[in-house]
């Protein structure tokens, strides 16, 4: 097997069906604290953390479509990664390999490559940038190109978004919320 950058895991995503419900859950008896929330294709998301270094470590987002059979709670599975560069060795390597589903988002505050396992489970490779942005928020993504170039066109997105700001201060702010 080829030697692959290291991929650690970072965050969990859920499809659920009550939000409310669930948010409650995971403030209340586990002390998350809401990150983000908005709606993106129909779905509404929530983004929830206890770590001021992880922007978010549960995403939870609605099912409006099904609801019923064949409803998965898992909605994805995401690993870290150290840089740019490793995202885009394992991108040639994904496409070699004909990983089904393979697509790159930019979300502004992380540069992601998703893909789905032999079972239809949704794994997410990420690496975050020096941004941070409310989310949900994506744009298209192409690993193809260098990493200077990937830098610059997220760096001007940011630059045009109001809710951008330097993810150290989002960070900090996130320190005072979680009383750390």
């Amino acid at each position: 097997m080829t030697s692959l950058p290291d991929a650690q895991l970072s965050h969990l995503g859920l499809n659920v069906r009550d939000m409310r419900a669930m948010v409650d859950f995971y403030t209340r008896m586990l002390g998350m604290q809401i990150v983000d929330s908005g709606v993106m294709g129909g779905r509404e998301l929530t983004f929830l953390t206890r770590s001021a270094d992880e922007q978010h470590q549960l995403v939870m987002a609605t099912d409006p479509a099904g609801k019923g059979s064949g409803f998965s709670a898992v909605l994805q599975i995401s690993f870290r990664l150290r840089s740019l560069e490793d995202l885009r060795t394992y991108y040639a390597f994904l496409a070699r390999e004909k990983a089904n589903g393979l697509e790159g988002r930019d979300h502004g505050n992380s540069w992601s490559l998703y893909f789905f396992d032999p079972e239809g489970n949704k794994i997410e490779l990420y690496v975050a940038t020096p941004w941070y942005v409310s989310q949900p928020w994506r744009a298209p993504l192409d690993l193809a190109e260098p990493a200077g170039a990937i830098f610059a066109q997220t760096a001007q997105r940011m630059k045009d978004n109001p809710t951008s700001r330097p993810v150290a201060d989002w960070e900090a702010d996130m320190c005072k919320r979680l009383g750390a």
